[in-house]
């Protein structure tokens, strides 16, 4: 496959359409593929061609834990058709690989740990034969006990070489003999939820002459993924590029490296183009899901409900590999009180080691899980002081210059007393009728058999909060080129269009520093400088501050020779609607005639200010930057049954500055979808460590019937000063928020504890009313 095709399926055009439209910071210019996606013509990796092309097939463990006692690859490599067989024993450089901690192993060789772990791969003319051979590997195997009880996982024999606990984090501050005048405690558990990207993982490998090798993957990350594969081949970085084919959306990274190693290895045995396309069952039993936990908390609070003490434990159960465990269980620990102001708070957070499957980075990972839990906690303690729950949520809550447990200032803009009041005061909606005009409006919709006297009304309060860019000590930075001739503009930058709108910004970020209408956003390999994971709003902040710099030194380039001309420096000079002025109105030209002959380029990093690791005692200024939601839910259940329907989500969140109204509201759509799945319908089984119905039909995703009103009732925007536009990440935050929200409406409708999500039924049903 050559880097044209490569180009074809990545580069971000322009259509007429689009450069008649408004351009510029501020405005919704419409995504740069939005015309190709929605024709059904966007050529995705899945859609990946080469001449000579074999197929892959991997070979997964159907068990949670084992011992390998032998692995027979003869009948498979003597089928008709089969080009390569591959196992652990084929892996020539390091064997281990995992975003955070590398420690998976490509391929099992003496343990399974986990239900769907890689054993041997195949290569083979056609995809039917691959997918035979590979089950054709004859695997004995020593079925052990599985641990998938992450309390057992502290006294369970080690089940890794690094042991079972992959980071404990306690949490000290203020004065552990405070004491409150009323105490509420509780213990929750949060599910697994899997990121479901729309498209399955797919990907192509193409042999070089130079004994290397090209992967066109939908990665997000692909110098971190580059890296990973030059060492696991054993060849040296320049020898192995990744080229960023469509990425069918993700929610940050969701790629399975244990899925695109084998495909390299198998293009560089066979000499051939390899690819590989999972089915939705191995992309369930490939990638890593939303940490499952168990939460415990005990708040204390004075008489006028003012919060004394907070005391939690948080268990996050990593599966059978670290992977970014430790990073959210640091969000975890950090974010366990919430946006309050909490003087003493002592946190114990352990995040361990099982059988089940692999936990990973998940949109708000370990902020999520917390906010489920202290908002449960809010509430307990609103009854039993006998205050309206929003308000016991004002007395405490958190503002610019207040400090975090972890003993960060919060410099940010903080806005939550705001955001809360915001949706406390938004009209509520109107009560449905007795008999609703439309049986999908009851709870459970048309097949529910509910009866609208046994619905119930109710409305809850979610408070969220989530960490922007890398923590704790974490080198975030991006590098970006701009590059302008014939009047039209080109953006290099190593960051990858995941859906978020990265594209459509960095156009933007040109036309409004350049007045070029015409930008184009090359694609995205590793021959360009990295950009970094495209997680926790980091390439509009980071990456976009990268196309904002180039594009102000390409400005500089362009303005000088005219200041220079009239004698004024390029300060007095501005750029609007294309037409360069000078602060007097004697300099008028347009962008084009000063451009005209020349060829201006300029390259630019950006790196926000540095933080620091947590310490022994949970201290530290770990985080960037914040950012916060406030959502009023209001739902429907019926308690007979246990259905439970969300009416209305009224949110406020500040975001700094607008800089795409629509893409900004349809990350904020999104998030709250996403959070109305861990609410109210997602949870992938896994009893017994092996994972259950791994398809769409036996995971429920919420959709379209289920999605409520959205009223987005406000939008701050107090920029954040040491961030580029100002902006903050939009779409983690209103996941975090959601399903507290909900599960709070859920108990207001109810009087039921509702401990657990997703909420089952029979957590909603009133049998004593």
């Amino acid at each position: 496959m050559s880097n044209e095709a490569a180009t074809a399926t990545t580069a971000a055009e322009v259509t007429p359409e689009a450069e008649a439209l408004p351009h510029g910071l501020g405005v919704s210019l419409p995504h740069a593929d939005a015309r190709a996606k929605t024709e059904g013509t966007f050529p995705y990796a899945a859609d990946l061609w080469a001449e000579g092309l074999l197929w892959a097939a991997v070979l997964r463990s159907p068990h949670a834990h084992a011992r390998i006692v032998n692995i027979d690859t003869t009948h498979a490599r003597e089928m008709p058709g089969v080009r390569a067989v591959i196992t652990h024993e084929d892996v020539p450089g390091t064997p281990r690989h995992g975003r955070g901690t590398p420690d998976r192993p490509v391929f099992a060789s003496e343990v399974v740990r986990h239900h769907g772990e890689p054993i041997a791969a195949v290569a083979a003319d056609h995809p039917d034969t691959a997918r035979m051979a590979a089950a054709a590997v004859i695997v004995e195997y020593e079925v052990l006990d599985p641990v998938t009880d992450p309390e057992r996982a502290f006294e369970a024999e080690p089940l890794h070489p690094d042991g079972n606990l992959i980071r404990h984090i306690p949490l000290h501050h203020g004065d552990p003999s405070a004491v409150g005048e009323v105490v509420v405690e509780g213990q929750y558990r949060i599910g697994r939820q899997d990121p479901a990207p729309i498209g399955a993982e797919a990907g192509l490998a193409v042999p070089r002459p130079d004994g290397g090798v090209e992967l066109y993957l939908g990665s997000t990350d692909p110098h971190t993924d580059r890296n990973t594969a030059a060492a696991c081949y054993g060849l040296s970085p320049d020898r192995v590029k990744i080229v960023v084919t469509g990425v069918p959306g993700a929610t940050a990274d969701r790629e399975d490296q244990g899925f695109q190693l084998p495909l390299g290895l198998l293009a560089l045995k066979t000499g051939c183009p390899v690819k590989l396309t999972a089915t939705r069952e191995e992309s369930f039993l490939g990638h890593t899901h939303r940490h499952p936990t168990l939460l415990r908390y005990r708040h204390h609070a004075d008489a006028e409900g003012k919060l004394v003490k907070v005391e939690a434990q948080i268990l996050l159960d990593g599966g059978a590999y670290a992977d970014t465990s430790a990073d959210a269980l640091a969000a975890a620990v950090s974010f366990a009180c919430g946006p309050y102001v909490v003087p003493n708070a002592f946190i114990e957070g352990w995040a361990v080691r099982t059988n089940n499957p692999p936990s990973g980075h998940v949109r708000g990972e370990g902020a999520m899980q917390v906010c489920a839990a202290y908002e449960a906690q809010m509430d307990k303690l609103a009854k039993k002081l006998g205050l309206d729950p929003a308000e016991l949520r004002l007395r405490n809550a958190l503002a610019t210059g207040d400090v975090l447990p972890i003993g960060q200032t919060v410099t940010c803009p903080a806005p939550v007393a705001e955001l809360l009041q915001a949706v406390r005061d938004f009209p509520l909606p109107a009560l449905p009728k007795d008999t609703p005009e439309e049986d999908w409006l009851l709870p459970g919709g048309p097949e529910g058999a509910g009866e609208p006297g046994a619905v119930r009304r109710g409305v809850g309060y979610g408070l969220g909060m989530v960490h922007m860019l890398g923590a704790e000590g974490a080198d975030e930075v991006s590098t970006a080129t701009v590059k302008v001739h014939d009047g039209v503009a080109t953006v290099l930058c190593a960051a990858v269009e995941t859906g978020q709108g990265f594209t459509t910004l960095a156009r933007q970020i040109v036309q409004e520093t350049l007045g070029i209408e015409e930008v184009h956003v090359a694609p995205v390999d590793t021959d360009q400088p990295p950009a970094g994971a495209g997680c926790r709003g980091r390439h509009t902040w980071v990456s976009g501050g990268a196309v904002e710099r180039a594009a102000k030194m390409v400005r500089t380039q362009l303005l000088q020779p005219l200041a220079h001309k009239f004698g004024m420096s390029t300060e007095l000079l501005q750029i609007t609607d294309g037409k360069i002025t000078s602060y007097d109105g004697v300099l008028s030209t347009t962008v084009t005639e000063a451009m005209e002959g020349k060829e201006l380029w300029a390259t630019a990093q950006c790196r926000p200010h540095p933080t620091e690791p947590l310490s022994a005692s949970g201290q530290g200024d770990a985080f960037v930057g914040l950012a916060f939601c406030a959502i009023r839910a209001v739902v429907d259940v019926d308690i007979e049954l246990g259905s439970v329907r969300v009416v209305e989500l009224a949110l406020a969140q500040d975001v700094g500055r607008i800089l795409n109204p629509a893409q900004l509201e349809a990350r904020i759509e999104a998030g709250v979808t996403q959070g109305i799945g861990i609410a109210l319908t997602e949870n992938l089984r896994t009893p017994r460590g092996l994972v259950r119905h791994p398809d769409l039909t036996g995971y429920a995703l919420p959709t379209a019937l289920d999605a409520p009103d959205l009223q987005i009732v406000k939008l701050v925007e107090e920029r954040d000063v040491v961030a580029p536009f100002g902006a903050k990440s939009v779409s983690a935050v209103p996941v975090v928020t959601a399903p507290a929200a909900i599960a709070s409406a859920v108990r207001a409708a109810t009087g039921r504890p509702v401990n657990r999500l997703p909420i089952r039924p029979q957590a909603a049903v009133v049998t004593d009313r």
